[in-house]
């Protein structure tokens, strides 16, 4: 049904991008949606299921076939986070591990870090997450307080970890974490260094799993670094190159945030088309009443041009020509768009938009997150503007 409102677009509409569609949609249908509701009582999906996406090969699908992953382009990564975002599936956030941290190690990692994580990463058998928010720094990474300091020689060097993590989606399941902590800390942002932590290295503790307004099924954790100690070789790039290695993947991060909203979009539109089709309302279905079917429009209409807009970034993505402004624009208004539609979509459903048997309320709540993460929209916006006054002072 949401494919006759919204057909696949040309960058995902080759005949191989259409079977790995149809492989992820059983996917989701057999090993996801039946579930999902037990995954949010219970804050967080089984390890099972990552198992079982690596063996399908859902997992690190651009990563190299060297390395263990499907070595192919980003169109079907793209795909997997789309199909999860139109199920509504909020739970399993393999965009993170595969699509966020993978490359990471594909871009900056030794040799010998590649082979010891990636295979891994794309099989299941382990499980990544990202270290970058602090309860005093989250979209100004300039300000991390964590700290790794250079420790010992020869066989004993190593790197001693003191700090915080909050926010951490994937922080209760994850094995590996790409851990971003000041090295360096007289040269701010230049003194950030990414490293690969590790999970059950002494000195390492999970808080918390917090309890969320929506996305219930996705685990979200604090995460505590006391005197922790990993090899200096767990050093991922150069030292203090971690803050430009962050600024030079985050557009990808963007982009994922993007597709996921307008996916939730298309979705929300289908299942509000069929609620007003089949409900009725002093005698007629609610289809037949004009102000309903303006504001469906309206939402329909946003919705393709969102869509339009994201593809456009997704061509320019695959000829590696998405520059950091237009990936931000992209996830800052699409996910403003996102919640805008939705909110409207779950005004159709009257009362039983507010029920959270209903997919269109659960999507509703688990939008609101979109505008934060990954960069608020402020700061979206601020990155925006100076791409346009670069150069045009003094």
């Amino acid at each position: 049904m949401i494919d006759d409102l919204y057909p696949a677009t040309a960058p995902l509409a080759s005949e191989e991008h259409a079977a790995f569609r149809a492989t992820v949609r059983r996917f989701i249908a057999e090993e996801v949606t039946p579930h999902h509701a037990l995954w949010e009582r219970d804050g967080q999906v089984p390890r099972e299921l990552w198992r079982r996406a690596g063996e399908l090969g859902l997992l690190c699908l651009t990563v190299p076939e060297a390395y263990g992953g499907a070595g192919v382009d980003f169109g079907y990564a793209a795909i997997v986070t789309e199909e999860m975002a139109r199920a509504g599936a909020t739970g399993p956030l393999f965009y993170l591990h595969s699509d966020i941290v993978a490359p990471y190690l594909v871009h900056y990692g030794t040799e010998a870090q590649k082979r010891a994580w990636l295979p891994r990463l794309a099989s299941g058998e382990v499980i990544a997450a990202i270290g970058m928010t602090e309860p005093g720094a989250g979209s100004d990474l300039a300000s991390l307080r964590t700290r790794a300091e250079a420790e010992g020689d020869g066989a004993d060097a190593c790197w001693r970890i003191n700090g915080q993590k909050i926010f951490i989606s994937n922080g209760q399941l994850c094995d590996l974490l790409l851990l971003a902590a000041k090295t360096d800390p007289a040269r701010g942002a230049h003194g950030v260094s990414l490293l690969l932590v590790p999970t059950h290295l002494s000195g390492f503790g999970r808080g918390r799993r917090l309890e969320k307004l929506g996305m219930h099924a996705q685990d979200t954790s604090e995460l505590f670094f006391t005197d922790l100690r990993v090899p200096r070789d767990h050093l991922l790039g150069e030292a203090g190159r971690g803050f430009a290695n962050m600024m030079s993947q985050l557009p990808q991060e963007r982009l994922l945030v993007a597709i996921t909203a307008v996916g939730a979009m298309e979705a929300a539109v289908a299942w509000t088309r069929e609620q007003v089709m089949q409900r009725e309302a002093f005698g007629a279905p609610l289809a037949d009443k004009q102000t309903v079917r303006h504001r469906l429009a309206e939402a329909h209409g946003n919705t393709r041009v969102a869509r339009a807009f994201l593809d456009d970034c997704l061509r320019r993505h695959l000829a590696g020509e998405l520059d950091t402004a237009t990936a931000s624009i992209a996830k800052y208004w699409c996910t403003e768009m996102q919640f805008q539609v939705l909110d409207n979509c779950l005004q159709l459903f009257g009362g039983y938009g507010y029920m959270r048997e209903y997919p269109i309320a659960r999507a509703w709540v688990d939008a609101r997150v979109q505008r934060v993460y990954g960069g608020t929209t402020e700061i979206m916006k601020e990155i925006v503007a100076r791409s346009l006054f670069e150069g045009r002072r003094g």
